[in-house]
C-alpha cells in the first residue's frame, strides 16, 4: 500500500506547474477563497511530497499512515527537521534554487487548482526544523542551518555577510554620524568615523546613569564633569523627556504588580477634534490624560535624525494645500501619533482599507522604525562604552538595555500585500532625502514572493469598492518574515531570533507556535515584544479568530531556552516576567465588535494606560437600503451571554420558521453570520426534510452555481447563506423575496447590501417582500450600527418587536 500511495502521489506532483510546486513547498496552502474563473477545480486529495521532490526528511510509516487526521492538523503537528544529509546534497540544492528562480521569472501556470488538503499535506511533509528560527520554510537558503552543517557549495545562497552586519553583539556605535561606519569597522574595512572624545570616569558615570535615577530632570546638571563634550544641559534634559526612555527605564514595584489583579479600572472620557470620543483607562493607580496641541514640531516628538526629513517626504501625498507647509501630519495622523508616542495602548475601530487604512499604516510604521532605531542605538552605544578601556565600568545595571530575545516589534497583518506595503514604508523612511540607497538584503526574493501579478486577477471581476480595497494584490494569508534593521540597512528573511521586527499573519504564527502537547513548537521569540500592532483586526473575524486568541495567550511568556542572551544586559522588568506591563498594543479595525473589544480589555495591561475610540453611530446602515422594504426586528430573550446561541436557535425554530413553511413564502434567504450556526441549521433542515439549498465558504463553485439556479427558479424554497461567503465572494443572489437575518451582520454595510439584492430581479413582486431580523440585548453594538444609536436604545428599552418601513432612496 505504501508503494502504491507514493506512486500516485508522485504522479500527482508531476502534473503540477513549477509555481504550484513552489507554493506547496513554501506555504502549504493557498488562500482558500481565491476566485477561480476559468479553471476546473481539482478533486480534493491528500498527498505528501516524495523525498526527491523536496528537501525534507521522509516521514515515518506511523506518521504517513494517519490518514484520518485532517490536513490542517497535520500542518500544525508535523513540522519536520531538515536532515544534514539533504543539506549537504549539492545537486538537490541547485535544482531547488532553479525551480524557485524559474517560477519567479516565468510565473507560468496558477496555484489555484491545488486543493487545500494537498497543500497542507505538502507543508506538513516539508516544513523544516528551523522554521521557527528563520521564519522561512527553506531556512537553509539563508545559511541558517543547524550548527555544524557543511555548506553544499560556494554557489549556494548564504547570508553570512548580512548575519554579521546586522548582529547587535558585534557592532558598536562610534561617533554621532549615524552612518554605517561602525558596521564597516566590524567587517574589517577602514572606518571614517570620528574617534570618541576622551571622557573621564566620573563623566561617563553621569552619562550612563539610567534616566530613572534622574527623576527630577529640571535639576542642575554638573557640566564640569563633561570635559567640554558630549551633552549640554539642554540635550541631557531633552533625553530625560524622551517618551521611549521614560517608558523602558521606568521601574515598577512588586506591590504595584500585585495590585493590578484587584485594582478596579479607572476611566476618564475626553473628546478630541478628529478622533472624537476617547476613553482613557488604567488599572494602575495613576491615570494621566492629555489633549492634543494645536501645532506640533517634529523635534518635540523625539524622532531619530533620519526620520525627521524622511517622514515629510514619505507622507507628502497625504498632505495638500496649506496643510502641507504647516504640519507634516494629517489631523488624524497627528492625534494617532501623539497617543502612540506616549506608549499607551490604542484601539481605533474606524480604520478602513478604502478610506484611511494607508494613512494609518504610514503613521504606525513611523512609530515602529523610531522605536527600533532608538532601542538599537541604545544597545550599540552601550557596546561601545563597555568596549572602551579609557574608564572603568563598575555597575552592570547601567547597561541593561534589551530583552530576553531580540524581536521587539510584532506586526500582524492579514495578507501578503499588507506585509509588502509595510516593508516598502520601512525602506522609504530609512532612505529619506538621502541620494544614497540603503542596503536591503534579499529584496528581489521578497518582491517575488510578496508581490502580485496583475494578469492573475480575472479582468471581468466586478466587486464593490471596499472589496477591491481589501483584496488588492497578493491575498495569501499564510506567511511570516523577520526583518532586522541597523542604522541605514535592512535585512529581510532574517532568522526570528536575529530580527528586530516580525511581520506575519495569524495563520503563519499559529503554525510556528503550535498547540499544547506538540513536539515541534516555538514561541520564545514572542517573549520580549515591546510593540504589538494588529492591523485590520476585523478581517481576522472572517479568517479564524482562534488564531488571534492563541497568539495573545503566548505573548510575553518567559522563554524556554536562553538563546545565547547576555543576562547582564537584560532589563530587570523583563527578567521579572513583567514584559506584558511594558508592551504597547496598537489595535486597528473597521468596526466595533465584542470579540475585538474583549482582546483589548483582557490582554492590554500596559502600565501607561489604554486609549479606546468609542464613537457611536448616529445613523445606521439601514439608511442605505434602496428598496421599499418592511423591516421587522424580532426581539428574543436570553438569560445570559452563554445562552444566547441556544436561545436564538429555539426562537427561530419555534417562532420564525413556522411562518415561512408555507409554499407561498418561497424564495427565502436566511443570512447566517456564524458558521457553527449554519451547520446547526443545515442539520435541522435535513432532519425536517425541508426544501432547501445552502451556500457557505467551503462550497465548491459547481455547488454554488446549482444552489443559485435552484433558488432563482423556485425549485428550492430556502437558501442558507453564510456571511463569510459573502465577505470573500460578494456574489449577487437573485430571486430573493423574503429575507431573514438569523443574526445581525458583523459588518454593518452588509445589511444594506443584502437588502438591496432584492431589486436584482424586478418582476413586480415588491408588495410581497419581507425582511425579518433576530436580535437580543447582547447585540447592542451591531444593532446600533444598523439602525443608529438612538433607535437602538429605544428598541432595547421597549422589549417589543419593532416594525420599520424603508421607502428607499433614489
Amino acid at each position: 500500500m505504501g508503494k502504491r500511495r507514493s506512486r500516485s502521489q508522485s504522479q500527482l506532483l508531476n502534473t503540477l506547474t513549477k509555481k504550484q510546486k513552489k507554493h506547496l513547498r513554501d506555504f502549504g496552502e493557498e488562500h482558500p477563497f481565491y476566485d477561480r474563473v476559468s479553471r476546473k477545480e481539482a478533486k480534493p486529495q491528500i498527498c505528501q511530497l516524495s523525498e526527491s521532490s523536496d528537501s525534507s526528511d521522509s516521514e515515518s510509516e506511523s506518521e504517513s499512515e494517519s490518514e484520518q487526521v485532517s490536513g490542517y492538523h497535520k500542518l500544525l503537528a508535523t513540522l519536520k527537521n531538515v536532515s544534514e544529509e539533504e543539506e549537504e546534497d549539492e545537486e538537490e540544492e541547485k535544482e531547488e534554487d532553479s525551480i524557485v528562480d524559474d517560477a519567479e521569472m516565468n510565473d507560468e501556470g496558477g496555484g489555484s487548482d491545488v486543493s487545500v488538503e494537498e497543500e497542507m499535506a505538502a507543508e506538513s511533509a516539508e516544513s523544516p526544523d528551523n522554521v521557527p528560527l528563520s521564519a522561512d520554510p527553506e531556512g537553509k537558503e539563508d545559511g541558517e542551518g543547524p550548527p555544524g552543517t557543511s555548506q553544499a557549495s560556494p554557489e549556494e545562497f548564504t547570508d553570512a555577510k548580512h548575519e554579521s552586519l546586522f548582529s547587535l553583539e558585534t557592532n558598536f556605535l562610534e561617533g554621532e554620524s549615524g552612518d554605517n561606519s561602525s558596521l564597516k569597522a566590524s567587517q574589517g574595512r577602514p572606518s571614517k568615523a570620528k574617534k570618541p572624545y576622551p571622557v573621564s570616569p566620573a563623566s561617563h558615570r553621569l552619562l550612563t546613569t539610567p534616566v530613572t535615577k534622574w527623576q527630577s530632570c529640571g535639576q542642575d546638571v554638573p557640566m564640569a564633569g563633561f570635559d567640554g563634550f558630549l551633552l549640554s544641559q539642554v540635550q541631557f534634559l531633552s533625553q530625560c523627556l524622551d517618551p521611549f526612555l521614560q517608558h523602558v527605564n521606568k521601574e515598577l514595584k512588586e506591590k504595584e504588580i500585585q495590585a493590578v489583579a484587584t485594582n478596579p479600572k479607572t476611566t476618564h472620557e475626553l473628546k478630541w477634534p478628529i478622533l472624537g470620543q476617547l476613553v482613557f483607562s488604567s488599572k494602575f493607580q495613576k491615570l494621566e490624560t492629555f489633549k492634543p496641541p494645536k501645532d506640533i514640531d517634529l523635534k518635540s516628538l523625539h524622532l531619530q535624525k533620519p526620520l525627521e526629513s524622511a517622514w515629510t517626504k514619505t507622507n507628502s501625498h497625504f498632505l495638500s494645500g496649506p496643510q502641507k507647509s504647516s504640519s507634516p501630519f494629517t489631523p488624524l495622523q497627528k492625534e494617532l501619533f501623539l497617543i502612540m508616542n506616549s506608549y499607551r495602548d490604542l484601539f481605533y475601530p474606524e480604520s478602513t482599507a478604502l478610506k484611511n487604512g494607508e494613512e494609518i499604516r504610514h503613521v504606525y510604521c513611523l512609530h515602529v522604525i523610531n522605536h527600533v532605531l532608538k532601542a538599537n542605538a541604545q544597545v550599540l552605544g552601550n557596546n561601545s562604552r563597555r568596549r572602551s578601556q579609557k574608564f572603568g565600568v563598575g555597575d552592570d545595571d547601567d547597561f541593561r538595555d534589551q530583552g530576553l530575545t531580540r524581536p521587539k516589534v510584532l506586526i500582524v497583518v492579514p495578507f501578503r500585500e499588507a506585509a509588502l506595503r509595510v516593508v516598502q514604508l520601512f525602506i522609504s523612511l530609512l532612505e529619506g532625502d538621502s541620494k544614497k540607497k540603503i542596503i536591503v538584503s534579499n529584496k528581489k526574493r521578497f518582491q517575488g514572493e510578496y508581490g502580485s501579478d496583475p494578469e492573475e486577477r480575472p479582468p471581468n471581476l466586478k466587486r464593490p469598492e471596499d472589496y477591491e480595497a481589501v483584496f488588492v494584490g497578493n491575498i495569501d494569508d499564510h506567511f511570516r518574515i523577520g526583518v532586522a534593521i541597523l542604522q541605514r540597512s535592512i535585512r529581510l528573511y532574517a532568522p526570528f531570533y536575529s530580527s528586530d521586527i516580525l511581520i506575519a499573519s495569524p495563520l503563519g504564527l499559529r503554525t510556528i507556535i503550535g498547540g499544547e502537547g506538540e513536539k515541534k513548537r516555538d514561541f520564545d521569540f514572542l517573549s520580549s515584544i515591546e510593540l504589538l500592532i494588529i492591523d485590520q483586526a476585523d478581517i481576522y473575524l472572517m479568517q479564524n479568530w482562534e488564531h488571534v486568541l492563541h497568539l495573545m495567550n503566548h505573548m510575553n511568556l518567559l522563554p524556554l531556552d536562553s538563546h545565547g542572551v547576555d543576562f547582564s544586559r537584560v532589563r530587570m522588568w523583563s527578567l521579572n516576567n513583567w514584559s506584558k506591563y511594558y508592551r504597547q498594543t496598537l489595535l486597528f479595525g473597521a468596526l466595533q465588535d465584542a470579540q475585538i473589544n474583549s482582546v483589548f480589555n483582557k490582554y492590554c495591561v500596559n502600565m501607561q494606560g489604554q486609549v479606546a475610540v468609542r464613537n457611536v453611530p448616529m445613523t445606521g446602515s439601514i439608511s442605505h437600503v434602496l428598496v421599499q422594504l418592511p423591516h421587522v426586528f424580532q426581539r428574543m430573550e436570553a438569560e445570559n451571554l452563554a445562552s444566547v446561541i441556544d436561545a436564538r436557535f429555539n426562537f427561530f425554530v419555534n417562532k420564525i420558521l413556522p411562518q415561512y413553511r408555507d409554499a407561498v413564502m418561497s424564495h427565502t434567504l436566511i443570512y447566517i453570520p456564524s458558521y457553527f450556526d449554519f451547520v446547526r441549521l443545515r442539520n435541522y433542515f435535513k432532519k425536517e426534510e425541508l426544501n432547501f439549498t445552502h451556500i457557505c465558504e467551503y462550497t465548491q463553485k459547481s455547488g454554488i452555481s446549482r444552489a443559485r439556479h435552484f433558488f432563482l427558479q423556485g425549485e428550492k424554497q430556502f437558501l442558507l447563506f453564510t456571511e463569510r461567503f459573502h465577505f470573500y465572494k460578494r456574489y449577487t443572489i437573485k430571486g430573493i423575496r423574503n429575507l431573514i437575518f438569523y443574526e445581525l451582520p458583523t459588518y454593518p454595510h452588509f445589511y444594506s447590501e443584502i437588502c438591496n439584492m432584492l431589486r436584482a430581479t424586478n418582476r413586480g413582486e415588491e408588495a410581497t417582500w419581507t425582511c425579518t431580523v433576530l436580535y437580543s440585548k447582547y447585540d447592542a453594538q451591531r444593532l446600533a450600527a444598523v439602525v443608529g444609536v438612538e433607535r437602538a436604545a429605544q428598541m432595547l428599552r421597549s422589549k417589543k418587536n419593532v416594525h420599520l418601513f424603508i421607502t428607499g432612496e433614489k
